[in-house]
């Protein structure tokens, strides 16, 4: 492809500011990024309280995230935040250890067995389902995979391995067809917890490109990465150092394809450009752009998350010594419920902001209304001992677009994959990957060399 072709990005998350990097490391410099908003970072989100920031959105990184670490090499940056601790709680408030047999003798036998199934599951994903962590989902429906490693050199792959059609299954159906039932007590954790569902409604595709057996155990040890000026903070870095950085505040009313060009009207002004790349989300795409007839039918069956977020202050008597699960409210029957309270700052003591997350939509369920949940979250954080005596932060996310399982095993991936490029136009960002930001930016990366190399 010409090196001097004019390139819209619509989206300044990671996935869109980091299409950037990759497009500018090629050789590719003709390129305009396109915000909304009047920061950039998306769902990684880390307002400011009293000098300190605090997390809204993304939160943490493991060592296996190596588009994230791409970007960190690119700005300078490192990980350089608080070191992450947990605890749990039960419905009444209880501190808990629900993995430890000592403290749950009762537990005990499940828990010998649980470790057994964790044991054979890292078994049958390196030699059963072969490929299955590779980045993206192109020929998962047909048994077969194509992308890059999860390695730091992250080597081209390819090959066929029917039980990759699989990974359809919710991942509930998929543990007990594989006799691991059990290995979802530790997935569940840094999976609905985060916002991305339950397991008898997601397919196992998702849960296994962002959990894949090394990133999970990471979880499982706290070897985590955090950034001090917080997850939105890597972006605004991102941003400085590319060559043309995002624009913000810009809205776009009119996306026009034809003649081989790509029309863009953005705050009243008409943009040409010779291709578009959209990291926005794609359900939306048609609210502004000559979407067409096959991109409408598969944009229309994707679904996303209801995933709330608040940051409350509490009394310094009150206040949480470290961060909080409630595992039991991690199941579609305690949707709306506090699931997480997240404690940032171990060197600060009450003066800080805390963050609860929760979940209110299945697909099987009535949607909890937001004000309701809240309600639920405010609620639950009383019987936990820690309550809010004001929240001064709150956001409703867009969150975690997907589709299920009837569609991804029909081929909606490589059906959307081949309309690559077909209008002029690339899709990327959350859908294409998974709703993590080492995903999304691991897609740009490969979206370039695939197609702009």
């Amino acid at each position: 492809m010409d090196k001097n072709v004019r390139i819209a990005i619509i989206g300044g998350g990671p996935a869109g500011l980091s299409a950037g990097m990759y497009l500018e490391q090629a050789g590719y410099e003709n390129y305009t990024i396109y915000e909304r908003n009047g920061w950039v970072g998306g769902k990684c989100h880390s307002p400011e309280y009293k000098g300190r920031r605090y997390e809204l959105g993304a939160i943490m990184g493991v060592p296996s995230y190596y588009a994230v670490h791409d970007v960190e090499e690119f700005c300078g940056i490192t990980h350089d935040g608080p070191r992450l601790n947990r605890n749990y709680k039960d419905l009444k408030g209880n501190v808990v250890d629900p993995f430890d047999p000592k403290k749950h003798p009762l537990s005990a036998p499940r828990l010998l067995r649980m470790k057994s199934q964790i044991k054979k599951f890292g078994e049958l994903l390196q030699t059963k389902y072969k490929g299955y962590d590779i980045n993206g989902h192109r020929g998962v429906a047909q048994g077969r995979y194509d992308g890059y490693a999860v390695t730091p050199g992250r080597e081209k792959i390819e090959g066929v391995n029917e039980n990759l059609k699989d990974l359809a299954l919710p991942f509930k159906d998929f543990c007990e067809k594989n006799g691991v039932e059990l290995v979802q007590d530790v997935w569940i954790g840094p999976f609905t917890s985060f916002g991305y569902g339950y397991f008898d409604e997601i397919p196992a595709a998702y849960v296994l490109k962002y959990l894949d057996f090394q990133t999970t155990m990471n979880f499982v040890k706290v070897n985590l990465w955090t950034w001090k000026d917080g997850t939105q903070s890597i972006w605004e870095h991102l941003n400085d150092a590319i060559k043309h950085p995002a624009l913000l505040n810009s809205d776009i009313t009119k996306v026009e394809r034809k003649d081989g060009k790509v029309f863009i009207t953005v705050n009243g002004k008409v943009e040409e450009f010779d291709k578009l790349i959209v990291t926005a989300p794609l359900q939306y795409f048609g609210d502004y752009a000559d979407i067409r007839e096959d991109e409408k039918r598969y944009f229309d069956k994707i679904d996303y998350e209801r995933y709330d977020v608040q940051g409350f202050l509490t009394e310094d008597d009150k206040a949480p010594e470290i961060s909080y699960y409630i595992m039991e409210n991690m199941v579609p029957e305690r949707l709306g419920h506090l699931m997480v309270y997240y404690h940032r700052w171990p060197d600060l003591g009450a003066d800080q902001m805390y963050v609860t997350y929760a979940l209110r939509k299945h697909r099987d369920l009535k949607e909890i209304d937001y004000e309701e949940s809240k309600k639920m979250v405010l609620a639950d954080l009383e019987t936990m001992g820690n309550p809010a005596k004001e929240v001064i932060e709150e956001r409703s996310w867009y969150y975690f677009p997907h589709v299920f399982t009837e569609d991804y095993a029909a081929g909606w991936y490589d059906d959307v994959e081949a309309m690559q490029d077909k209008y002029d136009t690339f899709y990327a960002g959350e859908i294409m990957s998974f709703g993590d930001m080492d995903e999304t930016v691991e897609y740009s990366r490969e979206l370039v060399e695939r197609f702009f190399k």
